[in-house]
C-alpha cells in the first residue's frame, strides 16, 4: 500500500515539476508579444497570463478578493486530493492516476497563484479563426485526470458473482 501511495504522489510531483519547468521556460524565453508556430494552422507556443480561472473567468474581477478566493479554493482541492491518495487501495487504477494527475496540475497552478497572483498559459490550439483558450501543462494534466475519472464512471468494474 505504501509503495502505491508513493507512486501516486510521485506522479503528482512529476506533473508539478513538468509544469514548473515549462512555465519557467516560457516566462524566461518567450515575450508576451511573441508566438512560435509549431504546427501551422493548428498549434502555437505563446505567452499569456491569466489572473482568473478557466477561459479567463474572473480575469477582470477586483484583484483583492479574486486571488484570495482562488488560492483558498485550490488549496482545499490540493488537500482533499492528497487525503484521497493517502489510502490508494480504496481507489481503482484509473481513479488513482486520475486523482494523481489532477493533484499535480492543481498544485502547479496553485503555486503560480500564490507566488505571482497569475498563471502562465502557453499552449494555443486553433483551426482557422477558431481557437481554444491558451492552457499549460498543469491544465492538461487536470483534463487528462478528469478524463480518467470519467472513464472510470462510464466503465464500471466487474464484480465477482456470489455463488452459494
Amino acid at each position: 500500500m505504501i509503495d502505491l501511495r508513493y507512486k501516486a504522489y510521485a506522479a503528482a510531483a512529476a506533473v508539478f515539476a513538468l509544469d514548473r519547468l515549462t512555465k519557467w521556460i516560457v516566462d524566461t524565453r518567450v515575450s508576451l508579444v511573441e508566438s512560435y508556430r509549431v504546427i501551422p494552422g493548428f498549434f502555437d507556443i505563446v505567452h499569456f497570463t491569466n489572473r482568473g480561472v478557466a477561459f479567463g473567468l474572473l480575469d477582470h474581477s477586483p484583484n483583492g478578493w479574486r486571488t484570495s478566493l482562488l488560492v483558498v479554493f485550490q488549496l482545499l482541492v490540493v488537500v482533499l486530493l492528497s487525503a484521497l491518495l493517502w489510502n490508494p487501495r480504496r481507489l481503482d487504477r484509473r481513479s488513482l492516476w486520475g486523482f494523481s494527475l489532477i493533484l499535480g496540475g492543481a498544485a502547479g497552478n496553485l503555486f503560480d497563484r500564490i507566488a505571482w497572483g497569475r498563471v502562465t498559459d502557453f499552449l494555443l490550439v486553433y483551426v482557422g479563426r477558431y481557437q481554444w483558450p491558451a492552457f499549460n501543462a498543469a491544465d492538461s494534466a487536470v483534463v487528462i485526470g478528469c478524463g480518467l475519472l470519467l472513464l472510470d464512471l462510464l466503465y464500471p468494474k466487474r464484480q465477482a458473482a456470489h455463488v452459494p
